[in-house]
């Protein structure tokens, strides 16, 4: 099943999506993808970023494969919903797209096997990491202001139950800009897989449910400028929209 949250009739809901790729509300109404403001589909405690997780991007950065999960944390306030705009500030000179599996936790974690980790997994969903590569210091250490800035992470729009996805780790992943299609890859080429990211974060600290843990991107990433178009998807979980918008427009806004 697929789960989101959006703003309709001037309330907030938890949505399903029906067989004709409709938003139902729980009282039953239905509308279509551009009747309702979409939300992130989830409210994490933590969120969870990897660098470097797959192998290909890492090496058209010119880095070594990671010997063990290069992780940093998110705050909440860089997540938007489907169909949103995402601010580029005028000052810099790189922000690219990183299209990537979310994987939201279903249940409190810890110490968890990794042959028991998918047993934890509420369900997954569709994220856009931007980063402004301009604050890099390097992959080992992002500065805050690459990952954490508001409106630098769209997600969703839906959130699909763990068993209605056959094999996490074999979904093909694309993004395009204005239609054309610039990033392609697939998660089965993930260094370290759902289940290692899991036992790996829960051996030393408790996963919480609706944490997510963004699971890095291939290669491919290019970059992004007002005005644009991104809509990244992963197969079997769908397509997140997105929009580029200058400090101009949000000012205006």
């Amino acid at each position: 099943m697929k789960h989101a949250i959006v703003a309709a009739g001037g309330a907030v809901h938890q949505a399903s999506a029906t067989d004709d790729g409709r938003v139902q509300l729980p009282d039953g109404r239905t509308f279509t993808e551009t009747e309702v403001t979409w939300l992130s589909p989830v409210e994490p405690r933590t969120i969870f970023a990897l660098g470097l997780n797959y192998a290909d991007h890492a090496s058209e950065l010119s880095f070594q494969a990671p010997k063990e999960p290069l992780a940093f944390l998110k705050g909440p306030n860089t997540l938007i919903g489907h169909n949103a705009s995402t601010k580029r500030p005028e000052e810099v000179e790189l922000m690219h797209y990183e299209c990537e599996l979310g994987v939201v936790i279903g249940k409190e974690a810890k110490d968890v096997a990794k042959e028991n980790a998918y047993e934890y997994v509420k369900g997954y969903t569709v994220a856009n990491d931007y980063a402004i590569r301009d604050y890099l210091e390097n992959y080992y250490r992002p500065n805050l202001r690459v990952k954490n800035r508001d409106t630098c992470t769209p997600i969703g729009p839906w959130l699909v139950d763990r068993d209605d996805i056959k094999d996490p780790m074999n979904l093909s992943i694309r993004t395009q800009i204005n239609g054309k299609t610039v990033q392609e890859g697939s998660t089965k080429d993930m260094i370290f897989d759902v289940s290692d990211l899991i036992a790996y974060f829960s051996s030393f600290m408790t996963l919480n449910e609706n944490d997510i843990i963004l699971t890095g991107t291939p290669k491919g990433t290019t970059g992004v400028h007002p005005g644009d178009e991104v809509i990244t998807e992963i197969e079997s979980i769908g397509s997140l929209r997105n929009y580029i918008a200058s400090d101009q427009t949000f000012q205006k806004a």
